[in-house]
Parts: structure tokens; C-alpha cells; sequence
């Protein structure tokens, strides 16, 4: 198929996607799109939700960052980021629990939103931030990957997800979540995303 069009921001989740691409080894070229009209502009015609990332691949368009991880994984198999098909239900499990239910918590947990009542929680797909936090501090437990023995693209969006809210504080400190960030980033692919991300960060100061 045809080179990849990777539409990114640096300051974004386009950062996951990168990583993504840098893993799977897949030439591709980078448009920038900055934030306000251009991102409301013609580019709608790639996104109609006007955000960032999404790539273009032939005739595939993906937007969201854990259906692009999941798409590359699979456009790329040499790369071994997917594991066999009878073999993925932790790979799917824990990559949409981190784009569902992880999600939902943190954003809710940043903008202050709670629901106290218990029967109420139910209904918000993740029940509470203590019970989703906990839930994957377990799955990164231990010395291996989300899914398994080997690194997937599952730990790419995962991984951001930890290392991020770690990082600016959107997440608990847990010891599981320290080491599994480690592990996860400690890739030559991902210290190739983040130099170029950051280089067009500093190109835009």
C-alpha cells in the first residue's frame, strides 16, 4: 500500500500515534496541523470531529488514537505488534479499557466531576476512578506486558495513557504504574517519536 499521510499535532495524542508509526517502522509523512482554523478548516474533510491524529493509508482513513495503534499493528504484522488472533483477548481487552473506561476516569477526575451514589456509577461505564485505576495497576503488574510475555501495540496506547497521567498527575504514583511506564518508554522507537515531537515543540516557540 501507499506511503502513510499522518496528520499531528505535537502538543496532542498525535504523540501516540508517532510512537505508533515509529514502532511498526512505516515510512510516512507528517502534516502539522495547528490548532484553531486549520484544524477547523479543510482538514474536516480527514476528520469531521476537527482533532488530532488521524492517518490515511491507500484509501483508509483512521482517527482515534487506539483504532490507529490497532490498524498498524495489523497493516505492519512484520513488526509482531498484534499478537495471533486466538491469542488477543488481553491485546483487546486492555486496549480499549485504556480508551473506554481509563479514559472517561481521568477526564472526569481532571474536570472535577464525581457521581457519589453508588448505584448511580453504574451507569457511567467505569463505575469510579478508584475502582478503573485499580483495575489497571493490576493488569501492569508484574514484569511483562499488558497482554502478555511480548511488548504490543497495545502497550503503546496503554503505556501513554500511564505515563502520561503519571507524569501531570492525572494519575495516582502507583509503584505498577511507575515501573510499567519505565518499561514501556525505555524503546528506541518511542525516544524516536519523542525527539520529534519535541523538536517541533521547540520549532514552534
Amino acid at each position: 500500500m501507499s506511503e502513510i499521510t499522518f496528520y499531528t499535532n505535537p502538543m496532542s495524542r498525535g504523540r501516540i500515534a508517532r510512537w505508533m508509526l515509529e514502532e511498526v517502522g512505516a515510512p510516512y509523512t507528517e502534516k502539522v496541523i495547528q490548532y484553531g482554523p486549520d484544524m477547523k478548516g479543510t482538514y474536516l474533510e480527514i476528520n469531521p470531529m476537527g482533532k488530532v491524529p488521524a492517518i490515511v493509508h491507500g484509501e483508509q482513513v483512521v482517527t482515534e488514537c487506539a483504532a490507529i495503534c490497532a490498524y498498524l499493528a495489523d497493516a505492519f504484522p512484520d513488526a509482531g505488534l498484534a499478537p495471533a488472533v486466538d491469542r488477543r483477548g488481553a491485546y483487546y481487552r486492555w486496549l480499549f479499557f485504556a480508551a473506554g473506561p481509563v479514559e472517561q476516569a481521568v477526564t472526569n477526575k481532571s474536570m472535577q466531576f464525581t457521581v457519589a451514589d453508588p448505584q448511580k456509577q453504574g451507569m457511567l461505564g467505569y463505575g469510579n476512578f478508584e475502582l478503573t485505576q485499580d483495575t489497571l495497576a493490576k493488569a501492569v503488574s508484574g514484569d511483562g506486558y499488558v497482554a502478555g510475555p511480548e511488548f504490543t501495540a497495545a502497550d503503546v496506547y496503554v503505556g501513554a495513557q500511564v505515563s502520561w497521567g503519571v507524569q501531570f498527575g492525572t494519575m495516582d504514583k502507583k509503584p505498577e504504574f511507575i515501573a510499567y511506564a519505565q518499561r514501556v518508554t525505555d524503546r528506541d522507537a518511542y525516544r524516536r517519536a519523542t525527539e520529534k515531537d519535541d523538536a517541533l515543540v521547540a520549532a514552534q516557540a
